[in-house]
């Protein structure tokens, strides 16, 4: 993904590039994240921050996604919601992304068929979401460090299902380095 404002559309040849996709940030919820168990929480925060900070860097699109705000899981953390003070959440009451046709149609908005995947948990909100938008024809990158489950065992899982269905592993780093 790196690449400063104003420079010349990068070659892809099969990379991600600030030209050809878009940033998913999945339900970063203060009760999502309590029920993280398989890696450090403050780590998970972290990470998330980093990569939402350098979509701000290389002006990548990004679509924010909450669920069940009032009922359960409360609003966005605050150091994300910081990161994009204009932008609201889309709320869900679903916990398949997917299934929301605002989300949905947000990707569709960016004109880009990869999508840049992270979220809380990472057997639901993230592998769900990711399993269906592959079936639908986008490549998926799921950043394994800024997601988290309730136990390490949940997150391995999901992560198998994921790469199974044709996802690929990446980390923060790996995404801003690119």
């Amino acid at each position: 993904m790196a690449r400063g404002r104003g420079q010349s559309k990068l070659s892809e040849k099969g990379l991600l590039t600030p030209d050809n996709c878009v940033v998913t940030l999945i339900d970063l919820q203060p009760q999502m994240l309590f029920g993280v168990g398989n890696f450090d929480r403050q780590t998970v925060i972290n990470n998330n921050v980093a990569l939402a900070k350098a979509t701000r860097v290389f002006d990548v699109p990004v679509v924010l996604s909450t669920v069940e705000t009032k009922g359960f899981s409360g609003n966005m953390w605050p150091q994300i919601q910081a990161v994009f003070p204009g932008q609201t959440p889309i709320e869900r009451s679903s916990m398949n992304s997917w299934d929301d046709k605002n989300f949905v149609a947000a990707i569709e908005k960016s004109g880009r068929k990869k999508i840049v995947l992270a979220g809380l948990w990472t057997e639901t909100c993230v592998a769900l979401a990711t399993v269906q938008a592959i079936h639908d024809g986008y490549e998926v990158y799921v950043v394994e460090d800024c997601c988290g489950d309730i136990s390490q065992l949940a997150h391995e899982n999901a992560m198998k299902r994921v790469i199974q269905a044709g996802a690929k592993p990446v980390t923060s780093l790996s995404v801003m380095l690119e």
